[in-house]
């Protein structure tokens, strides 16, 4: 059972309060208590009770939506759990980091020495519901303009004959950032210069690759993930990441890698062997440095302004013996 303070935030944030149970949501919705369940994992979420009150009106529509679109030819269960997941995951991510931000700013309010209590907690959450059909509007502008954006990127990679849209493969420059000896210098750092730390670099990063055309997949506190359509982007991206953050002498120096080659996409990540290869070269690239694969190599050959100087073959991790290439300004 939830205090009814709790319940009050809850009621706020959703909306409207609990008032179902599996077997009602079953029966107002449409959709059977099994595949409702595998969608609430999906989500994310643990199962409730069979005869907990747990589902809120909204909920119940939301499974009635679910229920229409699966009248689609193009739409099955499999693809709804799919999607499902992919939410569960970003909106998951979404809401931890807004609710981190907004505790942060409330407790700038509080002075110093005093602890961020419930009532604070409460303060916030209530601030957010306010807040949330602005927040709500946001988030669906910026869904749409990143839809829109993917629909382009497929319409060009295929065009291009550069991906296969049906297969789910196409060929990319893929690039690792990551902060060099990130450990040790976690453990220098208290929890709010830790944070400070992981957002200016992630902020810096994905700064670069949207002023520069590639695409942010994912970031792992000390290290982002992305891709480029064209290789002489993802080169510069690389560069600059590197170069950026290596003229800040109070901001500790990065290492990157690139590879290039057929990658799947898959629920918005990227996998592969040049996924495997770029992470392996960021491993032993020097502070400062971005070491690129022959295929990439290969494929800047003569492109201005880069240049590339082979190194001594190494043993990669489940790659063999690969010769990497250090990439610089010619």
């Amino acid at each position: 059972m939830v205090s009814t303070s709790d319940q009050d935030v809850v009621e706020i944030l959703l909306g409207g309060p609990p008032r179902h149970t599996r077997a009602e949501v079953e029966q107002l919705s449409g959709i059977s208590q099994e595949f409702g369940l595998r969608i609430w994992r999906a989500l994310g979420f643990p199962a409730p009770g069979e005869d907990e009150i747990a589902f809120t009106d909204h909920d119940v529509e939301a499974l009635r939506e679910i229920r229409e679109l699966l009248g689609s030819d193009l739409i099955d269960e499999e693809m709804v759990l799919t999607l499902s997941r992919a939410v569960g995951t970003t909106m998951g991510r979404l809401a931890n980091w807004l609710g981190g931000v907004w505790l942060q700013r409330m407790a700038e309010a509080v002075p110093d020495g005093e602890p961020v209590d419930e009532t604070l907690v409460a303060a916030a959450l209530t601030a957010t519901a306010e807040l949330r059909p602005s927040f709500e509007r946001l988030l669906m502008h910026g869904w749409r303009r990143q839809l829109a954006a993917a629909g382009l990127r497929t319409m060009s990679t295929a065009a291009a004959a550069t991906a296969d849209p049906g297969a789910g493969t196409a060929l990319l420059t893929v690039g690792f950032a990551d902060v060099v000896s990130f450990t040790r210098l976690s453990r220098q750092m208290d929890g709010d210069e830790l944070a400070g730390f992981v957002e200016r670099f992630e902020a810096v990063a994905a700064e670069i690759i949207a002023e520069l055309g590639g695409r942010l997949v994912k970031t792992l506190g000390d290290e982002v993930l992305f891709t480029a359509d064209d290789p002489a982007r993802a080169a510069e991206i690389g560069l600059l990441i590197a170069e950026r953050c290596d003229a800040d002498a109070a901001f500790p120096r990065v290492r990157v890698g690139l590879a290039y080659g057929e990658v799947i996409l898959r629920l918005g990540d990227v996998f592969g062997t040049p996924v495997n290869l770029a992470a392996r070269l960021t491993a032993i690239a020097y502070s400062g440095s971005v070491l690129v694969d022959s295929a990439l190599a290969l494929t800047l050959a003569n492109t201005a302004p880069y240049a590339t100087s082979g190194l001594r073959p190494r043993h990669l991790q489940g790659l063999g013996k690969v010769r990497p290439y250090t990439l610089r300004r010619g």
